[in-house]
């Protein structure tokens, strides 16, 4: 598949757009391109300066937004979507965690500063011509994610590079890069320099990936999260391996939380959703996850935990999540005015009585308001 081919790069404006520009598609858009992918974000690496590419996405009718222009990055807003164009950069410095860049004009100096040769590849809009600096074609072909030069040297460019490479690995890997491995395990601890946010992203869209569970063994064994995230280990792959093992059986998609939950040990959900700065929904869905699967049933602890709460703790458990793959909770057919009309008095008594209704509504397998009523008059009539 070339940029002719590809229906997201085949947009009259979009090509025109880049020849004003000088620009080359880049990165992941050209590389899951040319294994078929849909593409989801649109790079452009121009040699212009970021000025030149706002004036010249001015002039030809697009908005341009300077979203990231002390880096280059300007996004143009077209009208079937947004793309984002970087003009080619070097590296002054880095700290593991943010570079200084200076820009240039230089297509091999830009592909050079970037993480792995397969996102390292640039194309022509217009011709579809491939440029590649680093033999990432061959890496692509290949399944191997691959450091640009020195793996150590990049690692300490910037330490997330850690996780990307297993992410990278997780999604389109094959054979591993032992280099790129032997790095990674090295400079392990250089992930505790990153903030938990940065690594929660990365750890989360690597969990849902093709090949996630080999390749957190993997991490595992090479001790990658013993800095971070040390409660991940050997028995919690094991817990992942069985989990991704029902949702393929239930033909369910995978789920980062709840794959992340299958990692934890149960005590340990709650520390380290707040060690990870989840989000709280994210935070309260990891704890539950890990509360089991109760013993009212399938329906009954959907109800009262929710749909996707149940799928999580189902799946968890090793129990079947049919009995709730198409069902809808009911809502209980009774208020508390009904109640009220029935005689018993405002205040709390009513929400008891309320309770004990439902709970038995429960147990019956959610009746219907008919049956609902006649447990309301005995419950009132006990009152």
């Amino acid at each position: 598949m070339t940029p002719g081919t590809a229906p997201w790069a085949d947009r009259p404006e979009l090509i025109a757009l880049a020849a004003r520009l000088e620009a080359r598609f880049v990165g992941g858009a050209v590389r899951d391109m040319l294994l078929g992918l849909a593409v989801a974000d649109i790079d452009l690496a121009t040699p212009l300066s970021p000025e030149t590419v706002i004036d010249r996405v001015r002039d030809s009718g697009f908005k341009p937004v300077p979203t990231g222009i002390a880096h280059g990055t300007i996004t143009a807003v077209l009208p079937e979507g947004p793309v984002e164009v970087t003009t080619l950069r070097r590296d002054v410095s880095t700290d593991g965690r943010h570079a200084v860049v200076a820009f240039t004009d230089d297509w091999r100096e830009d592909a050079a500063r970037r993480d792995f040769t397969m996102n390292a590849l640039y194309a022509d809009p217009a011709t579809g011509e491939l440029f590649d600096y680093f033999g990432g074609l061959d890496d692509l072909k290949a399944g191997r994610v691959r450091f640009i030069g020195d793996p150590l040297q990049r690692i300490a460019e910037d330490h997330l590079r850690i996780l990307r490479f297993f992410r990278f690995h997780a999604r389109f890997g094959q054979a591993v890069d032992e280099a790129g491995l032997a790095a990674c395990a090295a400079r392990a601890n250089d992930l505790m320099a990153l903030s938990r946010e940065r690594i929660a992203a990365e750890l989360l869209k690597l969990l849902v990936a093709a090949r996630a569970v080999p390749v957190v063994a993997l991490m595992v064994e090479h001790g990658i999260f013993r800095a971070v995230i040390p409660e991940i280990d050997a028995e919690g792959v094991k817990r992942l391996t069985r989990l991704a093992e029902r949702e393929d059986a239930a033909k369910i998609a995978p789920d980062a939380i709840r794959r992340l939950a299958a990692l934890l040990p149960p005590p340990a959900a709650e520390n380290v959703g707040a060690r990870l700065k989840l989000s709280n929904s994210d935070r309260k869905r990891l704890i539950a996850a890990t509360a089991g699967s109760g013993d009212e049933g399938p329906r009954a602890l959907a109800y009262r935990a929710g749909l996707v709460s149940a799928i999580d703790r189902l799946l968890l458990a090793g129990e079947s999540i049919k009995p709730i793959r198409d069902w809808t909770p009911p809502a209980l057919p009774l208020t508390g005015g009904a109640l009220v009309e029935r005689g018993i008095g405002k205040g709390p008594e009513v929400a008891r009585l309320l309770r004990r209704i439902e709970t038995q509504w429960i147990a019956e397998g959610f009746p219907d308001a008919e049956r609902v009523g006649r447990i309301a008059d005995e419950a009132v009539a006990q009152a």
